[in-house]
């Protein structure tokens, strides 16, 4: 393919681009609120269904729900408990049953059943549902789940808004479920489906009363019949407003601003508090009380310090620590996942570049964290973990491994872009980790020697012509595009940053769900599309970067499935698996923003402002051992960036755009 026709290749696919992305905007079906939520207002786009998944420390729920044609609502919850372990007690162990029960279809008024008709639905943390269920009488309902019981509460709220009372019967429902003894890991447990508050009552105008539903799963000797659920529904919101007071980001566009503050709801709830200590754990129905070496130590650890969330930080210390235990004298791979609350282990893929991984995300979340007693701990993990990548070392001087993060279900070679890239990365920031901690400076000059060498290994071995794209093959002959080609950019190589963005951004890899896994194929993994963002931002391709990131939240936002990032289709049918929600907070931190961590203390920050911006910001940054504001502005010259500690001015830089300055604490 030569060149022009690339050039007009790309051209008309930034036209056809920029045509669906405005069309997409024009035919949202959600809405932002005033709330800092999101709302559906009925219209006649119906009947359709969504679903939602929504965590605690001790129990998630993936709540499938939709409006029918005539406007009744349709309800159906999974839920599962992490910490009730099935047998065989392997990586999909966690009790998990589903309710379909509808406790507005067992009321009465005035002696009828009602008929509800669905007006709106809003997400915030909690699913809320308002409907008309009689002649100017109307239900509020809220469901979520407890933030540290094994239960799923919903609240409902009939308001009388006419001139006449009316009778009300809320019949009493207790449904019980055991289950078999055999095949709990702890026994027989008990699923209950309670209402609390039924009885029969006469509702005045301008009147309200309220009612309860817990769903609840018990071991032997437990008892959360009682739960109150006004207060879990108070201290839900307020875990919800802690995500969003820490770390905001402010810009001209608010809807990037409110699919932000959505994706560190997910990224940070789903943490369960297991025997083996806390998990943060993917969901989806299948991975809970475990964790992997992608989705916890690579994608979402890192993130937490940012956030100032203790529970995430705590899980992720917790995280490589279990890592840790499988260090060995005879460098066998760690496994990829520790499953079944820490006592069990899957390595069925085989060594995946776990250890790159590993050693990627544990340098960077140390130095974020900027604590020195965690960094100390950590570190004989991330030198393992660097010697292993050192020991699978090909003739050509990159890494091999068995499989890639997709585990087979694609080809990934004898050795991937991705691994060699992450531990690329991984000696850079165990360098500046290493002068931090004050190690053998020799074996801090190593890491950076064996940096450089990988450096040009990599560009060596996968740098290609692949499909007309100046860019990266992603594993020997390799001839089709493939998403991971967006990894070097995440990692300060830049060296083929225009044959890659294009080809990224190209019909033969971008789709309307964002980047395809390979050229022609139909399959997508978020996860891709979400480095893939932010290495175009810390690139430098900040108007390209930012029309697609503006394209794609408000797909995931506003669109037919909210309100977080998702896994994959068709596999998982788009589940809300929550370390992608970490990666795309990591957009902003490390992409538009520019953070890099270059010690305990300090970090470089390379800012991206998008050209019709006049300022941004990221408030109450939680990293490097301090809380801390930036502001970025443009000026005449370039950019006018304050860096604020403790509410008073620490620094001002004023710079050109591109630049990078080193802030230190």
């Amino acid at each position: 393919m030569s060149f022009k026709i690339i050039k007009n290749y790309i051209l008309l696919s930034v036209l056809f681009f920029t045509i669906s992305a405005t069309s997409a905007q024009e035919n949202n079906r959600w809405n932002i609120n005033n709330k800092g939520g999101i709302t559906w207002k009925i219209d006649n786009r119906i009947p359709h269904h969504d679903h939602i998944e929504m965590s605690g420390k001790q129990i998630s729920a993936v709540v499938e729900y939709g409006v029918e044609a005539d406007k009744s609502l349709f309800i159906k919850r999974s839920v599962v408990w992490p910490m009730l372990r099935t047998i065989p007690n392997n990586t999909h162990a966690s009790l998990i049953h589903i309710f379909s029960d509808d406790v507005i279809s067992t009321i009465k008024i005035d002696g009828d059943f009602i008929s509800e008709k669905v007006q709106q639905i809003s997400l915030n943390g909690t699913l809320e549902v308002r409907s008309k269920i009689g002649k100017k009488i109307f239900l509020k309902r809220t469901l979520f789940p407890s933030i540290d019981k094994p239960v799923f509460c919903e609240n409902y709220r009939i308001k009388n808004k006419g001139s006449k009372a009316v009778k009300i019967e809320i019949p009493k429902i207790n449904n019980v479920v055991k289950t078999v003894e055999e095949k709990g890991v702890y026994g027989v447990y008990t699923m209950t489906f309670n209402v609390n508050g039924s009885g029969s009552f006469t509702l005045e105008p301008d009147k309200t009363i309220e009612f309860f539903l817990t769903i609840t799963g018990e071991k032997q000797g437990e008892n959360y019949q009682v739960t109150d659920n006004r207060k879990e529904l108070r201290k839900r919101r307020s875990l919800i407003q802690q995500f969003w007071n820490n770390l905001v980001l402010e810009t001209p566009d608010t809807v990037l601003n409110r699919g932000f503050a959505f994706a560190k709801i997910r990224a940070a709830e789903s943490i369960y508090q297991t025997k083996g200590g806390p998990m943060h754990g993917p969901g989806g129905l299948s991975y809970y009380a475990a964790i992997w070496a992608n989705d916890q130590a690579e994608y979402v650890n890192p993130f937490f310090p940012y956030l100032g969330y203790k529970y995430g930080i705590e899980s992720a210390v917790n995280s490589y620590k279990h890592f840790a235990r499988f260090m060995n004298d005879a460098y066998k791979p760690i496994p990829s996942s520790i499953i079944a609350e820490g006592v069990d282990v899957w390595n069925g893929a085989k060594d995946r570049g776990d250890a790159a991984m590993i050693a990627y995300g544990a340098s960077r979340f140390a130095m974020s964290l900027g604590d020195w007693k965690t960094a100390e701990e950590l570190w004989p993990l991330i030198v393992w973990t660097l010697e292993y990548n050192k020991r699978k070392l090909n003739v050509a001087g990159v890494v091999n491994s068995d499989t890639d993060e997709l585990e087979g279900r694609f080809p990934a070679g004898n050795a991937n872009h991705s691994t060699s890239s992450l531990y690329y990365d991984a000696l850079i920031s165990a360098a500046y980790l290493g002068e931090s901690l004050k190690k053998d400076s020799k074996q801090i000059t190593a890491y950076r020697k064996e940096a450089e060498t990988l450096r040009d290994n990599i560009e060596n071995y996968f740098g290609a012509t692949v499909m007309g794209f100046k860019t990266y093959q992603y594993y020997e002959r390799n001839k089709k595009l493939r998403a991971w080609i967006c990894i070097p950019l995440t990692m300060g190589i830049f060296d083929r940053k225009e044959g890659t963005i294009d080809a990224l951004f190209s019909p033969e890899l971008w789709t309307k769900d964002g980047l395809a896994t390979v050229s022609g194929d139909k399959t997508f993994w978020d996860r891709a599309t979400l480095y893939a963002l932010r290495g175009v931002l810390a690139a430098g391709e900040t108007s390209r970067g930012i029309d697609y990131l503006k394209y794609y939240t408000n797909r995931r936002l506003l669109g037919e499935h909210v309100p977080y990032p998702v896994e994959a289709y068709p596999e998982g049918g788009q589940r809300h698996l929550s370390a992608e929600s970490g990666l795309y907070c990591r957009i902003y931190t490390e992409g538009l923003f520019g953070i890099r961590p270059t010690g305990l203390n300090s970090f470089n920050l390379t800012p991206r402002l998008p050209g019709d911006w006049e300022k941004m910001s990221l408030r109450k940054v939680h990293a490097f051992g301090e809380v801390f504001d930036i502001e970025v502005s443009k000026t005449d010259t370039g950019l006018n960036v304050i860096v604020y500690n403790d509410d008073t001015i620490f620094k001002k830089y004023i710079f050109k755009d591109g630049e990078t300055i080193n802030v230190k604490f």
